[in-house]
Order: structure tokens, then sequence, then C-alpha cells
């Protein structure tokens, strides 16, 4: 057997070279917070076999702190994005029937903390998810690649992610429409490499993270 050959990880450098990739708008972005939202959300959802998928948490910052997130779940077709906060019971329960759903590839990266944290905020196990990096280190990639590394080896393009938006207050009941961006397109990101990855490759079903 032939072995698989090494492929090198793009460096920051590197990506920062690249032109920009080109940002899902708030035009294509629904913020859900209530039951009502969260139905209609999921049967839009479920029209599409592959979502592309992340949470995001509120930071901590002491060296024994637990968190009590996710306080936010991102799912994604590559038409638009629905961000998800999670204060309402309601809303809640929509999105841990849409995580435990057999018949719906959840796909984003380094997803194994997510779902250990939806185990403890929702009580479902989530089902059918993919981890992109696995996918890539069947191709040979030795390194996590992360979104911004993704994106830049498929699309030669340079993913935009705010450092602010990313360390921001997530439990907060009044979203910035910078951290509604920032959700979304992480998510939007991850669907738009699944599919890609799908066009040229057999790509893992599912429940790789």
């Amino acid at each position: 057997m032939t072995p698989r050959p090494h492929l090198p990880t793009p460096n920051k450098d590197e990506i920062a070279s690249l032109p920009a990739f080109p940002l899902l708008g708030l035009d294509r972005i629904t913020l859900v917070n209530n039951a009502q939202g969260a139905r209609e959300a999921a049967a839009a959802l479920r029209d599409h076999p592959h979502w592309g998928f992340d949470t995001e948490s509120r930071p901590t910052f002491l060296k024994d702190q637990v968190s009590d997130g996710p306080h936010v779940v991102q799912l994604a077709t590559s038409d638009r994005a629905w961000v998800f906060q999670l204060h309402d019971p309601g809303c809640r329960d929509v999105v841990a029937q849409l995580l435990g759903h057999e018949g719906h590839t959840k796909a984003g990266f380094g997803l194994r903390d997510d779902r250990q944290r939806i185990m403890a905020k929702l009580g479902v196990s989530a089902a059918k998810v993919l981890d992109l990096n696995h996918v890539f280190r069947e191709k040979g990639y030795r390194k996590d690649m992360g979104v911004k590394a993704a994106v830049a080896v498929l699309f030669g393009q340079r993913f935009a992610k705010s450092k602010k938006a990313a360390t921001s207050n997530w439990a907060a009941r009044q979203l910035s429409d910078g951290q509604i961006l920032y959700a979304a397109n992480d998510a939007w990101a991850a669907a738009l490499v699944h599919q890609a990855l799908m066009a040229n490759t057999s790509t893992p079903a599912g429940d790789s993270a």
C-alpha cells in the first residue's frame, strides 16, 4: 500500500495574502430566540440533508470555572444560516430535536467540546456529527485545519474572524450584529466546505467528532 502523502496546512502569513472570503450578510441570517421562531427554522432546515454546525459559549476566565454553555447554536445551509439563542425553554427543545435527529449531517470543525456541552446543556447526544478535521486528515493533512485553513485550501480565500466577537458575552440576551455575523458565518463556511468536499470525494456520513 502506498503511504498517504502528508500535505501542508497553510500558515497565517499564507492565509493573510489571499483575497477575502465573501461573508454571509445579515439579510441571509435569522436570529432565533423563541419557540415559534425555532419551529419555523426547523421547517426550513429539514429540507436540507447537510448542515453547517457550530456553537458559542460565554468565555470562562477562572482556572476551575466550568462553562454553562453553549449559549448559542448555529446551523446553516449553503444559502443561509440560523443563530439560535438558548435562553427560551421552547427554543432549546427544538434545537435539541434538531441536533438529535439522525437524518441530517451536522458538519463543523473541532466539535468534541461542543458535543459534550450540548449533552450537558440540552440532554441530547448530537447525532450524525461530522468533524471536518477528520475528513482533511483522511486526505493527508496532519494538522487540524480549522475553518480558516480549510477555506484557504479549498477556495483560495481568507476567512476573517473577529477576536472581539470570539471572546464576547455569548450569554447576552441581545447579541450585537458583529456576534450574529461571526456565529452565522462559522456555520455557513463549514456548510460550504462540506459541500465542496462532497463534490470532490467520498465524505464520511457523520459521527466522526
